[in-house]
């Protein structure tokens, strides 16, 4: 290790590393990644313990400071800390330790075996979330070697925090830790998942990092009749009402809505997307122009992931009713999943999609609502830094702010006034980042590779600015 000094260009007071202790680097952090995957933490239950204990030691060994928390039992919550110089407000590293289900059955590889194939890591998170929780793990790492050889105190303390329960809404996860447990929250920015880098061809395209995302709220639509015989069909049949509501439902789109942060992602996609029509239909969506924008707006629907991001949303996501063949229900319940725009309510989606469904016999409740939360500002120094940690490792590349259509960990830290910003640190392709939530998860050991610097160009110009 040389100071940062005698490597042309790098600011004096960052540590350096060569590429040897980079190689190095990556397959500690792949070994850790190996190890989380292999502890099951599917949620539910969750069961994080394991992992955070497995975390716990490995930091602890490094001399890093740790407290280990249970919300219940069974379930963890890992934070641990390197001081710096207390010069700036701390730096979070935030990453979930659960994950969601497998069906073993559609799976090629061990979902829990971490195996290393053709060049990928596979098991479930590997890229939601544990991917991301071992980088994070080897930036403290990282740090605490630097300091021991002689690197500078940092600016601002370094905090890890490994969550659990995001999976399921974070109620014994990050909102527990914001109800018992705020002091651990205290941070000026924090790093979390939520954004991407994608890569297209074996390029990196753009870098997308979540300034903001939507809430989700669960409804229910309800449909009520009167019950009986099945051989003796009546007009009131509440499956027929609720069928009849959702079809209407499913030919209606909430209105386009574009901030600050759609308007610059949108443009700076129109600059790098591929394809002549998509950058003809995003280019007129922030053009200004209303003729050129109400063109772009309809186009959007062909694009699903695009159209999401400019408009409140609503999918179907169960039906329940009915108890036999030959019986008619008395009651059918579609369940609604309403995702809304940073600053929109709820209840101002009600007042529109209540016509939408109008129909006798049926109604429109709130069954789980979440929070707003205010946008981090893509003109921080945070964000600067991400921007120019990219341009390091690959010159070119757009960094730009992102409105994600998932939620995620931060829109508790943004409502407690931490600027926290989202991004995957390694480059995935549309087909890989597919498997998240999917079948064969995977993570390539090259863009593990491109992680690991990224994220560290990221800290250390955070830490020593």
């Amino acid at each position: 290790m040389r100071a940062a000094g005698e490597a042309e260009g790098r600011h004096s007071a960052r540590p350096y590393r060569s590429d040897g202790e980079w190689e190095n680097t990556l397959w500690n952090t792949i070994g850790h990644l190996q190890t989380i995957v292999r502890l099951e933490t599917v949620n539910p239950p969750g069961n994080e313990i394991g992992a955070a204990r497995y975390i716990e030691d490995v930091l602890r060994g490094a001399g890093v400071e740790t407290a280990l928390l249970e919300p219940a039992p069974g379930r963890a919550i890992l934070h641990a800390r390197i001081r710096g110089c207390g010069e700036a407000r701390p730096l979070l590293l935030v990453a979930h330790m659960d994950t969601v289900g497998v069906e073993r059955e559609r799976w090629t590889t061990a979902p829990f075996g971490g195996e290393l194939l053709d060049g990928y890591l596979y098991g479930r998170g590997a890229i939601d979330d544990k991917g991301m929780l071992a980088v994070n793990l080897q930036m403290m790492l990282t740090l605490r070697e630097f300091l021991e050889n002689g690197a500078p105190r940092p600016a601002r303390d370094l905090v890890f925090l490994a969550t659990g329960d995001e999976e399921a809404g974070g109620g014994l996860g990050m909102e527990w830790l914001v109800k018992e447990r705020p002091d651990l929250l205290d941070g000026e920015y924090a790093l979390n998942e939520g954004g991407r880098l994608r890569e297209e061809d074996g390029r990196i395209r753009y870098c997308a990092v979540q300034c903001a995302e939507k809430a989700s709220h669960v409804l229910y639509l309800r449909a009520r009749g009167t019950s009986g015989h099945a051989a003796v069909p009546r007009p009131d049949n509440a499956i027929m009402r609720l069928a009849r509501a959702l079809a209407r439902l499913a030919a209606y789109r909430e209105p386009l809505e574009l901030s600050e942060i759609t308007r610059r992602f949108f443009a700076g996609m129109a600059a790098v997307v591929q394809d002549p029509a998509d950058r003809e239909s995003l280019a007129g969506l922030v053009s200004g122009e209303s003729d050129r924008e109400s063109r772009a707006a309809a186009l959007l629907a062909a694009r699903p992931e695009w159209d999401a991001l400019v408009r409140n949303t609503v999918a179907a996501t169960m039906v329940t009713g009915g108890i036999r063949a030959n019986v008619v229900p008395a009651e059918a319940t579609a369940v609604l999943s309403v995702r809304t725009l940073p600053g929109v309510m709820v209840e101002h989606v009600l007042d529109r999609l209540r016509p939408v469904v109008e129909e006798e016999g049926v109604e429109l409740v709130v069954a789980e609502r979440s929070g707003s939360a205010p946008a981090s500002d893509p003109d921080s120094a945070m964000f600067r830094a991400i921007r120019e940690a990219v341009a390091e490792l690959s010159p070119g590349v757009p960094t730009l702010p992102y409105l994600s259509a998932g939620a995620t960990d931060s829109a508790a830290l943004r409502r407690l006034g931490v600027a926290a910003y989202g991004l995957l640190p390694f480059p995935l392709s549309a087909e890989d980042e597919s498997r998240m939530h999917g079948h064969d998860e995977r993570v390539a050991v090259s863009s593990l590779a491109f992680g690991v610097r990224l994220e560290w160009g990221i800290v250390a110009r955070m830490l020593w600015p």
